[in-house]
């Protein structure tokens, strides 16, 4: 048996890594040679991993000249038994057939204008699926695939959609304790080594600790402020049990820590 809001119990379970995200996917707008697929492309990919009852992620990866960039698409089950797709990624069709028998895809979350790359081929796949985009990205995310709503209603309070600086959030109450799926606005990679690892230092999106990219903070200009407001406000949550972002590993230890510190650097 199913609970509602949750997941059977053979999805596996386990952690992954994400990636530095920019352009279409690719890092920061520094890299733009992919743009957004036309139909249905597969490109290399893990197996789905269950996090809790209510999350499921998948790690792939976008091999650009110099660099090997991870990816991660978040699917989140909401109370209705309906699946909500963040930052989609293509996978292949026994994949797809265990991310449907979880649910209906309803909602497709393409979190800011820099993550659009398989959103077309979401659209033509599940052509009733509701398209959730910021409203500062909402026209140009347009341009590949039709936008139904900046304001997403889940008919589930366990699960929040948050625009921040012109980027997606997504805030998701579990039985664990709250879950924050954020975007481009905070990093967490290092460890990366080679050529790979150097650029990625250089452009700012690597480094020892969590922290905002180089190139969003410069983006970000008064909206500074907006942000770290939000980082405080997540900081408050006690039951914040970790942060999934696109450019990165989880944030699961001292999450509220980490969120605090990161505004501080904004202010």
């Amino acid at each position: 048996m199913v609970v509602r809001g949750s997941f059977p119990a053979n999805v596996t379970t386990g952690s992954c890594a994400v990636y530095p995200g920019a352009g279409d996917d690719t890092a920061g707008g520094h890299l733009r040679s992919l743009a957004p697929f036309k139909e249905w492309t597969v490109l290399p990919h893990g197996k789905l991993t269950r996090v809790n009852e209510r999350i499921v992620t998948v790690v792939g990866e976008l091999k650009m000249p110099l660099l090997e960039l991870p990816r991660r698409m978040t699917v989140v089950r909401l109370r209705s038994g309906d699946l909500a797709i963040f930052s989609a990624i293509a996978l292949r069709e026994p994949d797809m057939a265990e991310l449907e028998a979880l649910g209906r895809p309803a909602f497709l979350i393409v979190p800011s204008v820099r993550h659009r790359l398989d959103a077309p081929g979401y659209a033509q796949r599940y052509p009733n699926m509701t398209v959730v985009a910021p409203r500062a990205g909402a026209e140009k995310i347009a341009e590949v695939v039709r936008v139904g709503t900046t304001t997403p209603v889940f008919g589930d309070p366990a699960v929040r959609y948050v625009e921040v600086a012109a980027d997606s959030a997504l805030e998701v109450d579990g039985d664990d304790g709250l879950t924050i799926i954020v975007n481009d606005l905070i990093g967490d990679i290092h460890g990366e080594s080679g050529v790979g690892g150097w650029l990625l230092k250089v452009m700012g999106f690597a480094g020892d600790d969590p922290h905002v990219p180089g190139p969003v903070k410069l983006l970000l200009g008064r909206q500074k402020s907006e942000v770290a407001q939000r980082f405080r406000r997540w900081a408050e949550r006690n039951d914040l049990r970790r942060i999934f972002v696109s450019h990165g590993d989880t944030i699961d230890s001292d999450p509220r820590g980490v969120l605090r510190t990161l505004a501080a650097s904004l202010d």
